[in-house]
């Protein structure tokens, strides 16, 4: 079995788990979120967590795979998960408006996301897009989908960057 699998995934107070044969539904103070777990892993729940064990020795990296996703289930609803977006450039400027995100990025017009259910779309400033909510694959679909309107060029690091992006600058060209 893998080093993740075998960790068991603690449940923490104000999170209410029910397993119904291969099906997990997980209800916190952030929301409600449910998976269909593998039906090559077996997933057991004691009072405030959950254990992951393989059936059939040919599926080991499901184990790990159906464990990383219940944990992600689990911080999501009590704690939630959070992405930053920096937008680098002169005039690029972001504004939330509801449930769109209205962006600037140097085109002739401007850019309006509409952000999906379920996730909410801050700005802090007009150069900084935060991005939270309970299921970390959606707002880490909404973080790269705002990001590809203008992803960050390598010679003066302008765009749409993630706040922890390191870019690796280019050097001009040489007469």
């Amino acid at each position: 079995m893998s080093r993740v699998a075998k960790q068991p995934v603690v449940i923490p107070s104000g999170v209410d788990v029910k397993l119904n044969g291969q099906h997990l539904a997980v209800k916190g103070s952030k929301g409600e979120m449910s998976m269909n777990i593998h039906d090559d892993v077996c997933v057991e729940h004691n009072d405030n967590e959950i254990n992951v064990q393989i059936e059939k020795s040919k599926n080991i990296a499901m184990a790990g795979t159906m464990r990383a996703l219940i944990n992600n289930l689990v911080v999501g609803v009590s704690d939630g998960f959070e992405k930053k977006l920096e937008l680098v450039g002169v005039g690029y400027r972001a504004q939330a408006k509801g449930k769109t995100l209205n962006l600037n990025l140097g085109f002739s017009h401007p850019v309006d996301y509409p952000v999906p259910e379920g996730v909410k779309v801050e700005t802090p400033s007009q150069t900084e897009v935060v991005i939270s909510g309970a299921d970390k694959q959606k707002i880490g679909q909404v973080a790269a989908e705002i990001r590809a309107f203008r992803p960050p060029e390598p010679y003066k690091g302008k765009g749409v960057k993630y706040a922890d992006e390191r870019i690796v600058r280019k050097e001009a060209k040489k007469k």
